[in-house]
């Protein structure tokens, strides 16, 4: 950023209001910038994972059953994962092929195969965390405790519109 108050999604806007005045750009304003801060916000998560020996796919499944608690099927850590049933077959052999979870059989049905996490899941799930946790707050530092619970709100509800 060069000029105070001054970014450049604006400068963006300020190019496509030169050479295309006919079109409404306000909507990059908002979207630009929270694209421009997803990029952003993936390579600062992953270095985070990173610094438990993951990769962010890891770290989304392995989140999934920590928060959870216990085991999962592999349906609800596609519903909480937002990923295909092939992708999470995979998702799943590689990680207990890396000894992070392993299949279970199914307290009330043993047809049924579930999820769960091994104690060196559990520990590099946890170790990630700690480093996300301490990244994010950097990153939120400067924004003021007030001002970063109305950007959430404002995020939930535009999420909620996206939906």
């Amino acid at each position: 950023m060069s000029d105070a108050g001054s970014d450049d999604v604006d400068r963006i806007i300020e190019q496509w209001m030169r050479v295309r005045p006919d079109a409404d750009v306000t909507p990059l304003a908002v979207l630009s910038r929270m694209t421009r801060i997803s990029r952003q916000l993936g390579r600062v998560r992953a270095e985070a994972f990173q610094q438990a020996g993951l990769d962010p796919w890891e770290w989304d499944v392995l989140a999934a059953l920590r928060r959870q608690g216990g085991p999962l099927s592999s349906k609800d850590l596609i519903a909480q994962t937002m990923v295909t049933s092939g992708t999470m077959t995979n998702r799943i052999d590689n990680l207990v092929a890396s000894g992070l979870v392993e299949r279970v059989e199914g307290a009330t049905d043993r047809r049924v195969r579930l999820v769960q996490l091994t104690d060196e899941g559990v520990d590099r799930v946890d170790v990630a965390l700690d480093a996300l946790l301490e990244a994010e707050r950097r990153l939120l530092r400067s924004i003021p405790a007030d001002d970063q619970a109305r950007l959430a709100e404002l995020l939930r509800v535009l999420a909620d519109a996206i939906v």
